[in-house]
């Protein structure tokens, strides 16, 4: 039985959804925040049980007869060790013989201030005594492709980024690398994952203009005002403050990687910001 946290989250039903293709629905449990939200899982015969990373009571519950988890990361960002911890400790109380943890590219070395809780959660995870695999998840492309909208309406995509690298790949991708070492025997303990070509923001601007026919500019800013401007737009501080502090790190190379790991753990490659951009357009 394989047990999938998050598993209504954006990157959770995804590998959901790929472990179904090659895993018997009825050994698939999909450990969520509120299971009503995962009808559509329950639907396709998929476990469906109550799994709160702030209540270690469900968790033990949603883990009961698992031989493998994978610990997708807390999007609370204040609280992210200590409910990743807790994740941990029901996994071996329960017996579960292998976690997966998805954590950040380069995360031992890494200046992303992301990077801290991810570090935390891997020394926890490797002391822990129980067998893993840790996933350090590049950038999304989703991350710069699912808010098109504003940059179509306005003409402009803002950062603070400069002209850094992102090697970027879909959520589907890391989807698929989870997958292969959730239904396989992971050769080694920590994969650096990444998209096979990597883009500036300067660049994205450039292919969603191409695409789409209409004038799009990059204007990078400096990182603090583009943390006001993300406020201004609605996201909340935290996040803001993430995503500015990312964009600051990534002109100094923090989001590039060239080695390719991803693409040949999955056995294809991975998916271009063209193609991500050709799929934002479309919906």
């Amino acid at each position: 039985m394989i047990v999938v946290t998050g598993a209504t989250g954006k990157l959770g039903h995804h590998v959901v959804e790929q472990l179904l293709e090659i895993v018997p629905a009825a050994q698939i449990v999909a450990a969520v925040r509120t299971p009503a939200n995962a009808a559509d899982l329950a639907a396709k015969g998929i476990v469906v049980r109550q799994a709160d990373y702030t209540k270690p009571e469900s968790l033990a519950a949603a883990f009961a007869g698992a031989e493998k988890v994978l610990l997708v990361s807390s999007n609370d960002l204040g609280a992210r060790v200590p409910q990743h911890k807790a994740v941990i400790d029901a996994a071996k109380a329960a017996g579960v013989a292998f976690v997966a943890y998805t954590s950040v590219l380069h995360a031992g070395t890494s200046r992303l201030g992301l990077a801290k809780s991810h570090l935390a959660t891997e020394e926890y995870l490797k002391a822990s005594g129980l067998k893993y695999a840790i996933l350090r998840n590049g950038w999304y492309i989703e991350n710069d492709t699912e808010s098109l909208a504003p940059a179509l309406q306005h003409g402009a995509i803002l950062g603070a980024s400069q002209q850094g690298r992102i090697s970027g790949a879909a959520r589907s991708d890391y989807a698929a690398a989870a997958v292969k070492l959730l239904t396989g025997t992971p050769e080694k303990t920590v994969y650096e994952l990444a998209g096979d070509a990597s883009y500036t923001k300067a660049e994205i601007a450039a292919e969603v203009s191409r695409q789409s026919g209409k004038p799009v500019v990059y204007q990078d800013l400096p990182p603090a005002e583009y943390e006001k401007a993300l406020e201004s737009f609605g996201l909340p501080a935290p996040l803001a403050q993430l995503l500015a502090d990312s964009d600051a790190w990534t002109a100094q190379g923090e989001l590039e990687d060239n080695d390719r790991e991803l693409s040949r753990l999955i056995g294809r490659p991975t998916q271009t910001i063209a193609q991500g951009i050709a799929a934002a357009l479309k919906q």
